[in-house]
């Protein structure tokens, strides 16, 4: 199916871009960060993860964190056959912040630890308890589970048990991005109080003013999530979606509840194990149903503007990178201070 996006300035001079088919799982983007792993998995055991089906060997080294091609056991007999990621060193570029292992996808030349997405409520040398952390995983691309991600109002429908359902005064959606990142802002007035917090945060009131921010970074396919509640407190959320494969992904995700009350902090992180289960009942068909050659496979509107623009944008990355050029634009700088648009200021 076809849709039209307006242009806001953002993305391209033309007033109207033609968006061609959405084909999640296809957009392979390079030269990026990925949290493969939460520090504190990586040991002197090496452990393995993927980054579009690419292995990466995790490992202490003597204390020293190394990201390889193949298993330390392996290295010496396979070097000689390293790939171009890790310019046939048989090493990948890794770094440790915020309690994950990053790795460099792409031409390790271009790897600057300036490009690593900010997140400003996690601490930047990890730390955090190990239980506001922990790992789902969905049983589709990472394109797919983002997608449902930037459209926050899907929580009314599919999560309300925990957050609460669509009732509320007033209800305002903004959009804006850059050419690396797009952010879906709600500001509800007077909606139903989440279940979670009137059972676990001593809310007593029945509605709360909400503030929820998602800010998606397209190429490392990690997300900001931020929610302010008042009555309340806020809730802090890094939401990575690491393209494991073509219809799997992953999700070492961690919350920052040090200012929640004490049983929240415990029942909240514990919480994303039913979340994601209802996710992926959701998302888990819809890997197979667009590689259909049906007539038209693809039902999403076009009025959803996080989403048209979220699928623009990632297009508009893919284009230029089939085209050779996998630089960043001035505007997309990953590293950049976004405390202020999540609502943290």
């Amino acid at each position: 199916m076809n849709a039209v996006l307006e242009d806001n300035g953002n993305a391209t001079s033309d007033s109207k871009i033609l968006l061609r088919d959405w084909v999640p799982g296809e957009y392979v983007l390079r030269d990026a960060w990925f949290p493969v792993a939460l520090s504190r998995h990586v040991t002197d055991k090496p452990i393995r993860r993927h980054i579009h089906s690419l292995p990466y060997y995790l490992w202490r080294n003597r204390g020293r964190l190394e990201a390889l091609e193949f298993h330390p056991r392996d290295f010496a007999r396979l070097s000689s056959f390293a790939g171009e990621f890790t310019a046939g060193t048989g090493r990948y570029p890794a770094l440790e912040r915020y309690g994950y292992v990053w790795a460099w996808y792409g031409n390790p030349a271009n790897a600057n630890e300036a490009l690593v997405p900010n997140i400003p409520f996690l601490p930047r040398e990890g730390g955090l308890p190990g239980w506001f952390s922990g790992t789902v995983r969905f049983d589709c691309c990472s394109d797919l589970s983002l997608e449902n991600l930037i459209d926050l109002t899907h929580a009314d429908f599919l999560h309300a048990n925990v957050v609460g359902n669509e009732v509320s005064e007033s209800d305002e959606v903004t959009v804006e991005s850059t050419s690396e990142t797009v952010t879906m802002i709600r500001t509800v007035r007077n909606k139903t109080a989440a279940p979670i917090m009137r059972l676990f945060g001593g809310i007593r009131e029945k509605v709360q003013d909400v503030r929820a921010v998602i800010h998606v970074h397209l190429r490392s396919r990690v997300a900001l999530a931020y929610g302010r509640y008042r009555p309340g407190f806020d809730i802090p959320l890094f939401h990575p979606c690491v393209p494991v494969a073509r219809n799997r992904c992953r999700l070492d995700f961690t919350f920052n509840l040090v200012e929640a009350p004490w049983v929240f902090r415990q029942i909240m992180p514990q919480s994303s194990y039913l979340i994601s289960q209802q996710d992926n009942l959701m998302t888990r068909p819809q890997n197979p149903r667009y590689a259909e050659p049906t007539e038209r496979r693809d039902l999403h509107s076009r009025f959803d503007s996080p989403g048209m623009r979220y699928r623009f944008l990632m297009q508009q990355l893919a284009r230029r990178q089939a085209q050779g050029d996998f630089s960043y634009l001035p505007d997309g700088d990953s590293g950049r201070d976004v405390s202020e648009l999540l609502g943290m200021r």
